[in-house]
């Protein structure tokens, strides 16, 4: 790996950039429910030469030359992924979440089919139906949505949806939703409308590859994900399926949607897939929802709303218009003290989703740093202390002061 303090000299503005972003990531709290911190090992294979070569098609089935020790590290990345989640095939070359999903949907689907998905702005994703993205607009897009009052999925209305609709795939995943997700219900229904299932596990992957949440292995006909997130790899995508899906999930990615797959980024996920399944990572998995729990629990308790009241995963709405804020204004506002969050829409808002009402806060992140806790109820305190007064400016140099602080003493061996 080419070390960032010889590189400066080569590209000098490029390089400052990457400088300040490591001083970011290694002095600010980091709650963006969707980051993570990869191991020095997985940063490494990033970086390697790999990045170098290009390898067409599948291991021992290429369109190019020289390929034989790629072909190793994705067969490893393979099996591993497999070993992992239980599942009979991977397909480790999606480039992101979002590509895996399109590959499935193009593989399953036609152009106007109907596929039914959690709608986004109750917690789901662009990708399973939104009117911007292809999967709104190849398709027909419905939407199931939550509970209004219990901020939960309720699986009597997606059944009643999926009857009304006829869908040929649903869509079983979100991007904002903190609760645990019945992956056998949803295979009832749509055994009961002869739909596929697809499931994208995105977020939970690595609470599901801990035993933490539900796993649609079994239920599902397709499994989608991402590498990054909880499951602490590089960012990219993979699918999982039953063998008797694997040739065609295999063409919709190559030569259907990809051309040569990122051999660097695959070294990567092989080096995490590795990594989680050594016995430390379901401790760090049980960590990271404990950790969210406490979050949740000490927002509430000091009068913040979260949606749904809690959570069982790593991540938590949180309804910043509740204590007359935008989710803009909260994200804003904890970004001048070193914390980084995001902003997002609530179920029921009534503003754009580039204002919204809430932001997600999650504890993936932070738990890699070695917080447990206690460190998360006090990184809980500071947003709620800035968003509670947001024209005090005495207090967010405090609380900047303080996130340095925190920080410092849970350092990471690859932002130092």
């Amino acid at each position: 790996m080419v070390s960032v303090s010889v590189t400066p000299a080569v590209d000098a503005p490029v390089f400052d950039a990457i400088g300040r972003e490591q001083r970011r990531q290694r002095d600010g709290i980091e709650l963006i429910a969707s980051e993570n911190f990869v191991s020095s090992a997985v940063l490494e294979a990033v970086g390697s030469v790999l990045t170098n070569k290009y390898a067409e098609g599948y291991p021992g089935k290429r369109y190019y030359g020289g390929c034989e020790f790629v072909d190793e590290v994705e067969l490893l990345a393979i099996e591993r992924a497999k070993q992992l989640f239980g599942a009979e095939h991977a397909n480790v070359q999606p480039h992101s979440g979002a590509n895996a999903n399109l590959g499935v949907l193009l593989t399953l689907l036609e152009p106007g089919d109907r596929i039914l998905g959690l709608s986004l702005a109750e917690g789901g994703h662009l990708t399973h139906g939104h009117n911007v993205n292809f999967s709104g607009r190849l398709f027909e897009p419905h939407f199931y949505g939550v509970d209004p009052k219990s901020g939960l999925i309720d699986l009597d209305e997606v059944r009643d949806r999926a009857r009304e609709v006829r869908p040929k795939a649903i869509i079983a995943g979100a991007s904002a939703y903190s609760r645990l997700i019945d992956f056998a219900q949803f295979r009832e229904v749509a055994e009961d409308v002869g739909a596929y299932l697809v499931a994208d596990i995105a977020h939970p992957a690595g609470l599901v590859a801990a035993g933490l949440h539900p796993s649609p292995i079994g239920h599902a006909h397709v499994t989608t994900t991402t590498t990054h997130k909880t499951l602490r790899g590089p960012r990219g995508g993979m699918i999982l399926c039953g063998s008797d899906m694997a040739k065609a999930i295999d063409r919709g990615i190559f030569p259907g949607l990809q051309g040569g797959p990122l051999m660097h980024v695959i070294a990567g996920k092989a080096v995490a897939f590795g990594e989680a399944l050594g016995p430390a990572f379901r401790d760090y998995a049980q960590s990271v929802v404990d950790n969210a729990r406490a979050m949740a629990d000490e927002l509430v308790r000091t009068g913040v709303p979260v949606v749904s009241g809690g959570t069982d995963t790593h991540l938590m709405l949180v309804d910043v218009g509740a204590i007359g804020l935008s989710g803009q204004q909260a994200e804003q506002l904890l970004d001048g003290v070193g914390i980084t969050c995001n902003k997002n829409t609530i179920p029921g808002d009534t503003r754009p989703a580039s204002k919204a009402s809430g932001i997600r806060l999650g504890s993936p992140a932070i738990t890699t740093r070695g917080f447990g806790v206690e460190e998360s109820r006090q990184a809980a305190r500071m947003v709620v202390e800035v968003l509670q007064a947001p024209e005090d400016d005495a207090l967010r140099t405090r609380i900047a002061d303080e996130v340095c602080h925190l920080t410092s003493r849970f350092p990471l061996p690859n932002l130092v």
